[in-house]
């Protein structure tokens, strides 16, 4: 048998292979690797989809919290794992496209060592200040922060958080220098953000938006390209013309890119049919996001690699490092 032969029995060996085991897939419980802590936003977003798309898939999707440096530990574990669509990642805007901006050099590419199966939500961002701050609005705190360089204060959860990255990509684009104090958690920062302590928190919306509804803190300014539904009155950062800025935390499944096509296309699809489910989309939107399972994979691949590019560049420029 000739090399060329051997060459076309060989793949129509694998083909066969990869349609037989589309067909039995899953025939064992896969395992969803969250690269944060328990209770935070990986966390909760991973545990719905979890929930909705195990019985759809008619095996149990169990989430395995894999915690250090940062999301490192675990995006690197899934990225080393086998490819055939038993791991997941639950990849997010902090590992997959803020990452690559964070560190010289990352030990996986996002857009290279991950297929995407689908995203889920996607959750905004809101600048807000302490009730007792003197500025009313964010050009009077630009103003303010030009004429006295690293007065104005703003909190995060942490040093290469969403919170400090969208805060300092702000704070480059409006041309002024603020100081960064970073906390261990959000509830601390809110501590001090409500004790008038610090000055400003760029939160996820759905964390803020209760504070900010009971006038405890001000709102100065929306994250995304478009005003929030559930703050019609605040303007956005683009809007207001500081800067082109459409930031939103989300979330979604990841697999190794050599994941077999057949097992990539069936796991897309019922992530998607579990993330379409009406009260899926209820319960992201209770919480302030918005669902994102009924974007096409290519508008959704579009979304994620836009986000690595535009973040990369905006992080450089703010000189951004994580600790």
């Amino acid at each position: 048998m000739n090399l060329i032969r051997r060459g076309a029995l060989a793949l129509a060996l694998a083909v066969t292979a990869f349609a037989v085991q589309a067909q039995t897939f899953p025939d064992r419980p896969l395992k969803l690797i969250v690269p944060q802590p328990p209770g935070g936003g990986f966390d909760t977003a991973a545990r719905i989809i979890a929930d909705r798309v195990g019985p759809i898939l008619g095996q149990p999707v169990v989430v395995e919290n894999r915690t250090g440096a940062g999301t490192l530990v675990g995006t690197e574990a899934a990225a080393k794992s086998p490819a055939d669509g038993y791991t997941l990642l639950l990849g997010g805007l902090a590992n997959i496209a803020l990452n690559p901006g964070l560190y010289d050099k990352l030990s996986y590419d996002p857009l290279k060592d991950f297929k995407l199966v689908g995203l889920v939500v996607g959750n905004p961002y809101m600048l807000i200040a302490r009730p007792g701050l003197p500025q009313k609005s964010l050009k009077e705190l630009i103003d303010y922060a030009r004429a006295n360089p690293e007065k104005v204060t703003y909190a995060s959860g942490g040093r290469g958080t969403g919170q400090h990255i969208g805060m300092a990509i702000v704070a480059e684009l409006a041309g002024v220098k603020m100081t960064h104090v970073p906390y261990r958690g959000a509830q601390a920062a809110y501590q001090d953000i409500l004790g008038d302590r610090v000055d400003l928190f760029f939160d996820n919306w759905g964390t803020a938006q209760q504070l900010v509804d009971d006038k405890r803190v001000m709102a100065l300014a929306a994250s995304t390209a478009q005003r929030l539904p559930g703050a019609p009155n605040v303007a956005t950062i683009k809007e207001l013309g500081i800067g082109d800025l459409d930031m939103e935390t989300w979330f979604g499944l990841f697999v190794p890119a050599a994941t077999p096509a057949p097992v990539l296309e069936k796991l897309r699809a019922d992530v998607r049919k579990a993330g379409t489910q009406a009260d899926v989309v209820a319960l992201f939107e209770k919480t302030g996001g918005r669902s994102l399972s009924a974007m096409s994979i290519a508008d959704m691949e579009a979304l994620v690699a836009r986000d690595v590019a535009t973040f990369t560049k905006l992080i450089r420029a703010a000189g951004i490092k994580a600790e």
